[in-house]
């Protein structure tokens, strides 16, 4: 009797979260069942593209053998065996991949799941999960799996909440799938409803899928690489389903643009532009980048030298005759010919989104409402590009509503004559930005003020310096004043009414403000804070405290005042000092909370607040009585 623990099945529980998911998927996520064999042959698929690449070092695991799928179904048993010839899997993978879905993304899986089947079934590609859609119609799935350096594993599940996993006898390289298919979805051992689901998703793969019966075996699919075949063969039907299969995504992609390249450098290209954004894009240090492939062989996946980081939104592949099979990052980095691929994808990619934008620019807007956060990395990163960019950006202006955004052509267009900037605002969001006292003095006089809200924002404005010949600047710097520059007799007497005002709030508020001043950009709020001429807006010293950076360079803001309010006057007029101290620091308070900052004594500021109100109750009741 053999006692070795690995020839005997051991029982594994599914992870508490898996168990969740599995339900979800099984009975929420998928509104077409037949979703689950185009997972099972992408997946199958997979696995034979992994062992071309594997065979590069290791040509005696590929030896002669043709790579294909094959399609096995049995009406008697009712099962349907979905059989590779690839890479196959170690026990450890086997667990790995078959018993713990979408690893650490799991749990964002959850938390990102809405209850609205239609939206949430687009999730499946984005977490790796499509091997499950099996248990929509089988009862149980047997896995039967075998790496060529390995011995073979059999893999059990009903799909509930464990596994059985034991070693096989299984001799030859790959992986079956074994489905036993529930009554009710027997119609998936019918030959003709397989060829119309192949033929459906799965035409554009580029190895054979063979349907193999009782009577015969026949190739159902193309089994030509996709992007190999002429441009003028292929439907837009054709190129989703080949979107569909790259990127495991379930979604339309939005756009796309197939090239082939020939003469010095020798390459073919297909680029899409996805609908839907996945989980992780805000994560920089994501594994972005399209798959690269060295004459119809697969490389690698997620290539990240072949694409800048602010187009990791971009899918996509490109076939190089012009590297060697065995390239490997290292060997990516620095290279000239990915040099130059590289700079033709950029420019490709944005041409893409240009003619998005010109000619559908509905369409355009969703996109950017989708990925525009990105996009605008490129105005930071890429100087060589950074007009292209400018070009395509969309954002908020004060002479828009919250749902129009408005291109920087057009605010130049509608620039005044004696306008000198493009003037702009960063907020921490849309209703705070259009309510910031800063923009007073500019609604005045008529001219329009871009409004940045995204965190990104900041260090757009940092590199964006001039448009079209028109400086940037902010209306929440000292130098941006539409009327600081203009001296006016109102302006001087007000100057030389407040000026030891100033002079005492200078030193009352000493190490909160570097100076006070009389302004002129206000006409409804009593006072605001704005930085000098070459500081940081306090919105992006904020940014840099939260992130627990410190900036040695950060300056004091400086605090003007509105002499035209009652509450300045009155600090005009006010003689005692504590009385001033109280009043200077409601007006510095107030000012602080409009730019979006924290009091560093907030009980205190009520209490000064909340005595100016008694007094001005109190003097309105003495009214009232006289």
């Amino acid at each position: 009797m053999n006692t070795d623990a690995s020839h005997e099945p051991q029982v594994k529980e599914f992870q508490a979260e898996t168990r969740q998911v599995l339900r979800l998927v099984i009975h929420s996520l998928y509104s077409h069942k037949e979703i689950f064999l185009r997972e099972l042959i992408s997946n199958a698929s997979d696995a034979c593209e992994r062992l071309r690449f594997a065979a590069i070092e290791r040509p005696e695991w590929l030896g002669a053998d043709e790579l294909s799928v094959t399609l096995v179904p049995d009406a008697a048993a009712g099962t349907l065996t979905i059989k590779d010839n690839g890479i196959g899997m170690s026990r450890d993978e086997a667990i790995d991949h078959l018993g713990t879905i979408a690893r650490s993304g799991t749990k964002k899986f959850l938390e990102t799941l809405s209850g609205d089947s239609a939206k949430d079934a687009q999730l499946i590609g984005q977490f790796g999960v499509g091997f499950y859609s099996a248990f929509i119609v089988a009862d149980r799935v047997t896995v039967l799996t075998k790496r060529a350096d390995q011995p073979g594993v059999r893999w059990v599940s009903d799909g509930e909440g464990s596994y059985e996993i034991q070693d096989d006898p299984k001799s030859d390289r790959g992986t079956e799938v074994i489905l036993e298919l529930r009554t009710e979805d027997r119609e998936f051992l019918e030959p003709g409803r397989l060829r119309e689901l192949v033929r459906k998703y799965s035409d554009h793969l580029g190895i054979p899928i063979v349907l193999k019966t009782a009577d015969a075996s026949e190739t159902v699919n193309q089994a030509k690489a996709f992007w190999t075949r002429p441009k003028a063969d292929l439907t837009d039907e054709d190129y989703q389903g080949f979107y569909r299969h790259l990127t495991h995504d379930t979604g339309d992609a939005r756009v796309w643009a197939h090239n082939k390249v020939e003469g010095a450098l020798e390459y073919t290209s297909l680029l899409y532009l996805p609908k839907r954004a996945p989980f992780d894009l805000y994560e920089r240090d994501r594994q972005g980048g399209v798959h690269l492939y060295v004459r119809r062989v697969f490389i690698m996946d997620k290539a990240a030298e072949l694409l800048p980081p602010w187009l990791r939104f971009m899918r996509g592949l490109v076939d190089s005759a012009d590297l060697p099979l065995n390239v490997s990052r290292e060997l990516l980095q620095n290279n000239r010919t990915v040099e130059k691929i590289r700079a033709a994808l950029v420019k490709r990619s944005l041409d893409l989104l240009e003619d998005l934008a010109a000619n559908r620019p509905e369409e355009y807007a969703e996109f950017w409402k989708t990925f525009g956060a990105v996009l605008k990395e490129g105005v930071i990163e890429d100087p060589a590009n950074r007009a292209r960019i400018a070009k395509l950006l969309r954002l908020y202006s004060t002479a828009g509503g919250d749902s129009q955004e408005v291109t920087l052509d057009a605010y130049v267009a509608r620039m005044k004559a004696e306008q000198k900037a493009i003037y702009f605002l960063t907020a921490d969001n849309l209703a705070a930005a259009r309510s910031s006292p800063h923009l007073e003095g500019f609604r005045a006089s008529g001219f329009e003020v871009l409004l940045l809200t995204d965190r990104i924002d900041e260090w757009l404005a940092g590199h964006l310096h001039e448009y079209e010949g028109k400086p940037l600047a902010n209306v929440a710097s000292a130098a941006a004043d539409v009327s600081s520059a203009i001296e006016t007799p109102e302006k001087a007497a007000a100057e030389s009414a407040y000026r030891a005002t100033l002079e005492r709030l200078a030193k009352t508020l000493d190490g909160k403000i570097a100076s006070a001043q009389v302004s002129t950009r206000l006409t409804d709020s009593p006072a605001v804070l704005v930085t000098g001429e070459f500081g940081l807006s306090l919105r992006m010293n904020r940014i840099l405290k939260q992130a627990g950076q410190s900036n040695p360079f950060a300056a004091p803001p400086i605090l003007e005042l509105n002499p035209k309010h009652a509450l300045v006057s009155r600090l005009n007029d006010t003689a005692d000092e504590g009385a001033f101290a109280e009043l200077a620091r409601v007006l510095y308070d107030q000012a602080l909370l409009a730019e979006g900052g924290e009091l560093e004594d907030p009980a205190g500021f009520v209490r000064r607040v909340n005595t100016l109100i008694v007094e001005g109750l109190a003097g309105s009741s003495k009214i009232i009585l006289s």
